[in-house]
C-alpha cells in the first residue's frame, strides 16, 4: 500500500502522524511512505531521517493527497486537505466529527473512508488510541492551569501547591476517566487540594484505593458539582462521551459563582467542550475571560508537547496502520470489531451512531456500508 503522511497545517501544531521508525516499520513490511518534506521537523525528526528509514520525502501536500492510498495523519482534516481527499481513499486520523458539521460534510462529499483514533476500541472497553494524547492533555490540563492561576493571565494569582503556612490552591477534576485521573494525579504531585467528580461509584472506588485520601471523590451529579466548583481555584474538564459530543456541565450563570480569577480548562473542547462558555483557543491566543473567568481551551493541547505527543500517538497507532495496510482498509474493518470502532465516515454514509444522532444524519452500520463499498 502507499501510505502519504501530509505536514499538519492546523495553527502551532507541531505532531506528525508518522515517525521515523514508524516509517520503517511500513516499508519493512512492503508498503510505500511518502512524506511531506519538513513534516516533522518541528519536532526534531528530519527528512533525512525519513529517508533513511525508507519512506520517499515529497514536497506538496496534494501529491500525498493525489498518490496515497492512505494519509495517516494527526489531527482533523482542514477543508482544504478535505477537498482533495478522493472516493475510497483511506484517511486514518483524529476527527472528533459531532461538534464539526462542516468537515462532516465535506468528508461525507468526498467520498473517502475516514477512521475515527478517537472511536478505535480494544479488548478491554477502552480507547487505545485516543489514550496516549488523554494523558498527555490531562497532565497538561494542570500545568496550563498553574499558569493561567497567575495574576499576569488573568488568574487569582495563587500558586497550586501554596506555600508552608499558606493553603494550597483548590483542584476540581470533573470526570474520572483517563484525562481526569492523569490531571488528577498531577495536581496531588503539586501540592494541590484535588476533588474529582465521576458518575460511575466503581471509578470512584478504583480512584480511592489508587489514592486514598489524597484525592476527594464525589459522586458527578448537580448539586456536587455546583457546590464543589464555588471555592475552586482551577476546575478542569475532563468528560467524555464517545465519538458524541460532550455535556455542558457549567452554564453560563453559574460563573457569577466561581471566585474571580478562577480558572477553567476544558479538556472536552475537541468534542464541543463541557462549559457552555468554552469555545477553542490555540497555542497561539490560549486563554480568555468571560465574567471574570479564565477559560483556556486549547483544541490541540497535545501539540504543545509535540515530540513526546508524537512519539506516544505512534506507539499507539502503528499497529493498526499496519494491519489497515497489510490486509486493505475492507479486509481490516471486517475482521477486527475494534478497528471497525473506528469507522466514522464511508463512501458517503455516516457509521457512527454518535455522529449521525449529533449532528442529524442517517446512521448506516459499519458492515453494511462495507457491503455497500465493495
Amino acid at each position: 500500500m502507499l501510505i502519504g503522511v501530509p505536514k499538519e497545517i492546523k495553527n502551532h501544531e507541531y505532531r506528525v502522524g508518522l515517525t521515523p521508525s514508524g516509517a520503517r516499520e511500513l516499508v519493512a513490511h512492503g508498503h510505500k511512505v511518502l512524506v511531506q518534506s519538513q513534516a516533522g521537523l518541528g519536532i526534531g525528526f528530519a527528512d533525512e531521517q525519513y529517508l533513511q528509514a525508507g519512506a520517499t520525502i515529497v514536497s506538496r501536500p496534494e501529491e500525498i493527497f493525489a498518490r496515497a492510498e492512505m494519509i495517516i495523519k494527526v489531527k482533523e482534516p482542514q477543508p482544504a486537505e478535505c477537498r482533495m481527499l478522493r472516493p475510497g481513499q483511506l484517511l486514518f486520523t483524529y476527527l472528533h466529527l459531532a461538534p464539526d458539521p462542516e468537515q462532516t460534510q465535506l468528508l461525507l462529499e468526498s467520498g473517502a473512508v475516514a477512521i475515527a483514533y478517537e472511536t478505535v476500541t480494544d479488548e478491554r472497553g477502552g480507547l487505545p488510541l485516543l489514550a496516549p494524547m488523554s494523558e498527555v492533555a490531562g497532565r497538561m490540563a494542570v500545568q496550563a492551569g498553574a499558569h493561567a492561576l497567575e495574576k499576569a493571565q488573568g488568574g487569582r494569582g495563587v500558586l497550586l501547591g501554596g506555600v508552608p503556612g499558606v493553603a494550597p490552591a483548590r483542584v476540581v477534576v470533573l470526570g474520572g476517566g483517563v484525562v481526569g485521573l492523569n490531571a488528577a494525579r498531577m495536581a496531588l504531585g503539586l501540592g494541590a487540594d484535588v476533588t474529582l467528580l465521576d458518575k460511575s461509584l466503581a471509578r470512584l472506588k478504583e480512584i480511592d484505593m489508587l489514592f486514598g485520601s489524597g484525592i476527594k471523590t464525589l459522586m458527578s451529579n448537580s448539586s456536587n458539582i455546583e457546590e464543589a466548583v464555588r471555592d475552586a481555584d482551577l476546575i478542569i474538564g475532563a468528560v467524555l462521551v464517545p465519538g458524541a459530543a460532550a455535556p455542558k456541565l457549567l452554564n453560563r450563570a453559574m460563573l457569577k459563582q466561581l471566585r474571580a480569577g478562577a480558572v477553567l480548562v476544558d479538556v472536552a473542547i475537541d468534542q464541543g467542550g463541557c462549559f457552555e462558555t468554552s469555545r477553542p483557543t490555540t497555542h497561539q491566543h490560549p486563554t480568555y475571560i468571560v465574567d471574570g473567568i479564565v477559560h483556556y481551551c486549547v483544541a490541540n493541547m497535545p501539540g504543545g508537547v509535540a515530540r513526546t505527543a508524537t512519539m506516544a500517538l505512534t506507539n499507539a497507532t502503528l499497529p493498526y496502520a499496519l494491519e489497515l495496510a497489510d490486509k486493505g482498509w475492507p479486509q481490516a474493518l471486517h475482521d477486527n470489531v475494534h478497528l471497525r470502532h473506528g469507522l466514522n465516515i464511508c463512501c458517503g454514509k455516516v457509521t457512527y451512531a454518535a455522529v449521525a444522532r449529533d449532528l442529524g444524519y442517517d446512521y448506516v452500520d459499519p458492515l453494511t456500508a462495507l457491503k455497500t463499498a465493495l
